[in-house]
């Protein structure tokens, strides 16, 4: 990830375990789906960027073996773990910072370009690490395609879930974060010369996993959201007692949209 300078969501809190395990139970089916169709295989190099847990990692290794390599980077590499056969665990900030490797057969990074305010350069990095036919895959979430936390807005908890939700987005717009970043990145792929580009996208609409990820990311900013003047303590606690209480069950998460595309030999 970026440095967590300005970074809304810290990966030193408590709730960020919390966070990663309900954000790979949510995305990591259509993750493995990506990368098992882009050919993973035995051998492969691979360069996992803003790694945050240790998931996605762990199945490239998997797949790669031991004559492959996977290196997993993040700038706080806490909850990566130690190195393990294939598997190389490095500190890492890609918007400032070259390649950790060169020549590989894949980089993959999900929900970390829109953190960074240097994309431009993390993006350059990402293409210049891969071989000739080498794959670029990028997933992103875009909460303008789908901006509510309960679509279907019904009642008073739902209206405001929803109004938080958007009082989130605005702290993080506040960070440089890029809200649409999601629906560019076919585009960004072509502009970088990537062949064979293409692109969908997954949107988990309800499930404890939603739930598990809405209260972990209230509790780290919950400070941020009374001082921003988005919601009043009392009305956090309510929309965690909400969440609690189950009265909140259909949950959605922002589109995540996955592109992918192949270097040119």
């Amino acid at each position: 990830m970026a440095s967590d300078e300005g970074y809304l969501l810290d990966n030193q809190q408590a709730q960020a375990g919390i966070r990663f395990r309900a954000l790979a139970l949510l995305f990591d089916p259509s993750t493995f789906r990506h990368l098992a169709d882009l050919g993973v295989a035995p051998g492969w190099r691979c360069w996992e960027v803003g790694a945050g847990g240790r998931g996605v990692p762990e199945w490239l290794a998997g797949r790669v073996g031991a004559d492959g390599l996977v290196v997993a980077t993040d700038i706080d590499t806490a909850w990566l773990g130690e190195p393990d056969g294939p598997l190389q665990v490095r500190r890492h900030d890609v918007g400032l910072e070259g390649a950790p490797a060169d020549g590989l057969d894949l980089v993959h990074a999900r929900l970390v370009l829109t953190h960074v305010p240097q994309r431009e350069q993390a993006l350059a990095s990402m293409v210049s690490a891969l071989r000739p036919g080498g794959w670029l895959l990028l997933e992103e979430a875009d909460p303008g395609l789908q901006p509510l936390l309960c679509p279907d807005e019904h009642g008073p908890a739902e209206r405001l879930a929803n109004r938080l939700r958007r009082g989130f987005r605005t702290l993080m717009a506040g960070r440089d974060a890029d809200l649409a970043l999601g629906r560019t990145l076919p585009r960004l792929l072509r502009e970088r010369g990537l062949a064979d580009v293409a692109a969908d996208a997954y949107f988990p609409i309800s499930g404890p996993a939603c739930t598990a990820l809405e209260i972990a990311t209230v509790e780290q900013i919950r400070e941020r959201l009374v001082a921003g003047g988005v919601a009043t303590a009392a009305e956090v606690e309510e929309h965690l007692d909400n969440l609690a209480a189950g009265r909140l069950p259909d949950l959605a998460t922002s589109p995540l949209v996955s592109a992918w595309g192949r270097r040119r030999h």
